[in-house]
């Protein structure tokens, strides 16, 4: 579904990396009235946007390291993020054992304080106080913990969320191209002319535009050394994360952050209805990022520090899978990597009079408000065309009346009855009101062809590969969907063999 540029057409912003911040900034722009062209050498959110911890948080821990305006920054857009994705976003509480010996409880309840009140907080409930003792979530844990604190943040389906901005810039008009690599970008009478490699076919284009933003993430410093040519020292700071998750430990909703005596913390949460995930580790890298896999020394680190909060010993051979990627955090030479700055930090610069953005690190709970950031300077550099609009405006599938998801999913069940309550769930809660896109003519499950398992059929395939830029079988069962958890491992296959052979039939006239 991958769109082409009209001959000699030029754009006025080109963006590299379909992250969740150069997605983020296609959509603004666009909406803006900016004529966009967005190039992602692999599959939308397929580094680092897929591989966090997927939530919408302040960023407890960062007020340790006085990034006062990014948690507040941040805490503000958590409940824009969740009021405008709904079907992908979702409150959480969070329990915070209280562990004698590592942070006093007096801190612990003033960086509480600070949490429940910097950031605007209207829907979410506040901070209280737990005895272990007697809360069920307490149970799972080992029992010389009794006392714990619960506050609130956002969980997210974080690759879903990057290609819902994809899909919302380029129903507005952007051209949004996956599998397309940046090979060269040259700049000649103010102009960047950028060479394009197709990934799968090998063809090259070119195309023009007035301005480049460089949200290549891991690859920022790479685009500027052999795309673009610019010999800057190295700006970013590669820092790995990686998760394990093993069958759920608990039965509750509700999620974990345990504090380790190294001074970090990691967090527990509720998985895929079947799972708990554990993360994350925080480790300078310095290879290739496409390279990066989870460490024996991160595994025992997180299967020993979670073993230190709950009653069940967590072992390696627990673990059904696991997932690494790297954050590209702005140098800023910390000693440790923990410590490395987690705000944002962009650097405009004119190269031959053509106008360059390159952005280091960002959060996906601020991936807005970088967004407008970029596009205050962009009208510096282009003039100023529309004012911004993302704050009130939902992601594809949010338009539900009220931001109510669970009212949704009954509207859904009412409409569809065939759909089991799991299913309905499940569609509700990827799609929100774009499930109809593919259910609206279905009378029954046989209307929607072949069934892969846990639901997933043909006419959900085809709607992925038509709408959401799904090419692979790893695209539609590990970001726009994780039913690799739950799939056994031929459904790969039968899936791959699905796409080749939906490739391959005549398109009807």
């Amino acid at each position: 579904m991958n769109q082409q540029a009209s001959a000699n057409e030029i754009f006025d912003v080109f963006v590299i990396g379909g992250g969740v911040n150069g997605c983020g900034i296609a959509r603004d722009a666009v909406g803006r009235g900016y004529s966009v062209y967005l190039a992602e050498m692999n599959d939308l959110a397929s580094g680092t946007s897929s591989k966090a911890t997927k939530l919408i948080h302040g960023g407890l821990r960062y007020l340790e390291y006085y990034e006062f305006r990014l948690v507040r920054e941040a805490l503000t857009e958590r409940e824009i993020v969740w009021r405008n994705a709904p079907h992908l976003v979702h409150p959480l509480r969070f329990v915070l054992p209280y562990f004698k010996g590592l942070r006093p409880a007096w801190m612990l309840r003033i960086g509480l304080f600070l949490y429940d009140y910097i950031g605007g907080r209207k829907k979410l409930p506040p901070t209280r106080t737990l005895d272990l003792r007697r809360d069920e979530a307490g149970k799972s844990l080992k029992p010389i913990f009794s006392k714990a604190f619960e506050y609130s943040d956002c969980w997210v389906n974080d690759a879903r969320f990057v290609a819902l901005n994809a899909r919302d810039a380029a129903d507005r008009g952007a051209i949004v191209r996956t599998r397309c690599k940046v090979v060269s970008a040259r700049r000649d009478a103010g102009l960047w002319h950028i060479r394009l490699r197709d990934q799968i076919n090998g063809t090259e284009n070119e195309v023009t535009a007035r301005l480049l933003v460089n949200a290549a993430g891991p690859w920022v410093d790479t685009v500027l050394a052999d795309v673009v040519a610019h010999k800057e020292p190295n700006q970013v700071r590669l820092v790995q994360g990686s998760h394990i998750i093993v069958p759920k430990l608990f039965d509750h909703d509700r999620c974990y952050i345990f504090q380790n005596p190294d001074g970090r913390i990691i967090f527990a949460i509720p998985y895929e209805d079947e799972f708990t995930l554990i993360g994350t580790t925080d480790q300078d890298y310095k290879d290739d990022p496409a390279k990066v896999a989870i460490t024996s020394g991160e595994t025992e680190y997180l299967c020993k520090a979670a073993s230190e909060y709950f009653a069940k010993e967590i072992k390696p051979a627990d673990i059904v899978w696991t997932y690494s990627g790297v954050r590209p955090l702005y140098d800023d030479h910390a000693t440790a990597a923990q410590a490395a700055t987690r705000d944002y930090v962009i650097k405009e610069e004119l190269i031959d009079g053509a106008p360059l953005i390159n952005i280091f690190g960002g959060k996906i709970t601020t991936y807005r408000r970088l967004s407008e950031s970029i596009l205050e300077h962009i009208e510096k550099t282009l003039g100023a065309k529309g004012k911004p609009w993302t704050a009130d405006a939902p992601l594809p599938g949010g338009d539900m009346p009220n931001a109510d998801l669970d009212a949704f999913i009954r509207s859904l069940m009412a409409r569809k009855p065939f759909l089991s309550p799991a299913l309905a769930r499940r569609l509700a809660k990827a799609y929100g009101t774009r499930a109809f896109k593919f259910l609206d003519s279905a009378n029954g499950m046989a209307d929607l062809g072949r069934d892969f398992g846990m639901g997933l059929t043909a006419a959900e395939i085809d709607y992925l590969v038509d709408q959401e830029w799904a090419v692979t079988a790893e695209d539609i069962l590990w970001r726009r969907s994780k039913l690799g958890l739950h799939l056994p491992p031929e459904a790969a296959g039968d899936i791959s063999a699905y796409l080749a052979a939906r490739q391959k039939a005549p398109v009807p006239h």
